[in-house]
């Protein structure tokens, strides 16, 4: 039980994580910032980066090794939404995470334009993840288990 409970936290607390670093790329990421500006987004990036692989591993191991039995995950259909709207968050991550890479180095005080499409992958980003908790309360409530008739 005491492991159960040390995977779930370490579950949430990475997907704290992950939300308070796509939302401080949000504030960041805006019309024309400096290059050191864009340092800090990309180190919020590798944080996110970071916790998602936490939130993955701790999601694996609940769903494969702790609490409900694996098929309390894999026959419901809202869970294998809400696995594909979280591996959609890592595509649409991708152009951010390249574009910061590609132009944080270099002036520290020289401004650089932030493409409209960043600002607005990292805004689908975060309306998908406040999709998650929804559809999480819903699994959790047994929504989308298939009834077993006999």
């Amino acid at each position: 039980m005491t492991v159960d409970i040390l995977v779930r936290y370490l579950h949430f607390v990475s997907i704290f994580i992950l939300v308070a670093a796509v939302l401080g790329q949000h504030l960041i990421l805006r019309g024309t910032i400096t290059r050191a500006l864009a340092g800090k987004a990309q180190k919020l990036d590798i944080a996110y980066a970071i916790a998602v692989v936490v939130v993955l591993g701790t999601g694996l191991l609940q769903w494969f090794v702790v609490g409900k039995p694996a098929d309390f995950y894999s026959s419901n259909p809202v869970f294998h939404t809400k696995v594909l709207l979280f591996l959609l968050i890592g595509l649409v991550s991708i152009y951010p995470s390249v574009y910061l890479g590609k132009n944080r180095k270099g002036n520290p005080d020289e401004l650089i334009t932030i493409p409209p499409g960043i600002v607005w992958s990292v805004r689908v980003e975060l309306v998908i993840l406040f999709l998650m908790p929804l559809l999480a309360t819903l699994m959790a409530r047994g929504i989308g288990i298939p009834l077993v008739t006999e």
